[in-house]
């Protein structure tokens, strides 16, 4: 798969992910606390890809290892910290909130990536510049009632900060992945941010074995697939990848999050909120439209 190809196929493949995943957490979220939720989810995550890289071990001559494990460590402690933050507070989000609204309003990162990518010296096409402007116009049809009042609940405000923590997340992540392996960085994340969630669960939540077992289904696949499969999908796309490109397609996610509400929560949306869903559609294909360059127009 050449390099154009894994900027758009792996961020749509993990956007699916991530979408379908509110679902299980929004029935996870009936069963355990955010942080009990959040901190199983991520040790699943964390075991996952050990036994991943475990196995590729095997088969990897020592003298090929180069990892630099002390710049491994520090990445995966802010990246897992982060993740940690993001993932407690959209928990909490999506108690209160619907699936498919909280994945939309997590979506939001598509215009906070850009503007944050500013202070890391980031440069942002014009094309981008419009699409992020056309998917905020989604988000307004969203997030407000017809006479331009908010339409936000208290579960809606939990998912907005937790966005903010995702946007730095995404833009960390393109400073790490150029020196370090995306396996590696995805598992110490994982488990950086398991360790620091199931602290909290302990004191704050306590954590029966009888609803982690009860929740298990739902935390498998919001640990194990959204979880190990979709956020190293994340760090190799953008290993190579646009943070501000990758981001809008990753903001997919909050497509695939409505229609997995709509079959499997019977959650609806009203007209104008599915407007706001075609609207961030629009921006992810407008972002992807073909530039023409000046030997092209010559």
């Amino acid at each position: 798969m050449n390099g154009r190809m894994k900027q758009i196929a792996l961020p749509l493949l993990t956007a699916m992910i991530w979408g379908s995943a509110f679902v299980a957490q929004k029935d996870g979220a009936e069963v355990l606390g955010p942080f009990g939720f959040t901190g199983a989810r991520y040790a699943l995550a964390a075991l996952a890809l050990f036994g991943f890289l475990k196995a590729r071990s095997r088969r990897t001559p020592a003298a090929e290892r180069t990892t630099d494990r002390r710049a491994l460590l520090r990445n995966g402690l802010v990246l897992g910290t982060l993740i940690a933050l993001g993932s407690t507070l959209q928990q909490y989000g999506v108690e209160r909130t619907t699936a498919g609204k909280a994945g939309f309003i997590t979506a939001l990162y598509i215009v906070l990536v850009p503007l944050l990518g500013l202070f890391f010296g980031n440069r942002v096409r014009i094309k981008v510049w419009c699409g992020v402007a056309v998917a905020l116009a989604g988000l307004y049809f969203l997030s407000f009632a017809a006479g331009g009042a908010p339409a936000f609940n208290s579960g809606d405000v939990f998912v907005l900060l937790c966005t903010l923590a995702f946007s730095v997340h995404i833009l960390c992540v393109d400073r790490f992945t150029r020196t370090a392996d995306p396996v590696e960085l995805s598992c110490a994340q994982f488990a950086v941010a398991a360790a620091e969630t199931l602290a909290l669960a302990l004191v704050f939540e306590g954590l029966p074995l009888a609803d982690v077992a009860r929740c298990m289904p739902f935390l498998l696949y919001t640990g194990v697939v959204s979880g190990a499969l979709g956020y190293t999908l994340q760090i190799v796309a953008q290993k190579d990848g646009d943070p501000t490109v990758v981001s809008l397609l990753l903001s997919l996610e909050s497509f695939f999050a409505v229609v997995s509400g709509a079959l499997l929560l019977n959650e609806r949306l009203t007209a104008r909120e599915y407007a706001g869903c075609a609207l961030m559609l629009c921006a992810v294909v407008l972002v992807q439209l073909p530039e023409k360059t000046r030997a092209h127009e010559r």
